[in-house]
């Protein structure tokens, strides 16, 4: 008789989750901002939270703020010597952007390179975003 007994099952290795992308990047003109932002702040900061809300004429806007701690939803982006706190909920909207900085003589900003971006108002306060699409 041959013996039916079924064998051991061998430990399936789970393959390696892939890396995953840095949400944004900065450029030096950003985190040159951001240092200077970090180190002129009343309070202690560990970093600037960017973030998108609903509102204004095109339906959405770009938020930055100091960031006093990192909350554990937070997604961490480090670049260029500086740290910025992303919102958990505008992550798929600002993936793959690039954050900037520019001044001229009329006005001092934070310019966001986004690939997710479908359009923007005429005032430039606000514009329309996508959520990016990623592989599964």
């Amino acid at each position: 008789m041959t013996d039916m007994t079924p064998a051991s099952p061998t430990p399936s290795s789970k393959p390696k989750p892939r890396p995953r992308p840095q949400v944004m990047r900065l450029t030096a003109a950003a985190a040159q901002r951001i240092t200077e932002l970090t180190k002129r702040a009343d309070s202690e900061i560990v970093g600037l939270r960017v973030g998108v809300k609903n509102g204004g004429c095109a339906g959405q806007s770009y938020t930055v703020e100091y960031a006093h701690e990192v909350r554990p939803t937070d997604e961490v982006v480090e670049d260029k010597g500086v740290k910025i706190l992303v919102d958990p909920k505008a992550v798929l909207f600002l993936l793959g952007t690039e954050m900037d900085y520019k001044a001229d003589r009329m006005q001092a900003q934070f310019i966001f390179n986004n690939p997710n971006q479908v359009s923007a108002c005429g005032c430039g306060e606000s514009v329309q975003l996508t959520p990016a699409k990623v592989d599964g």
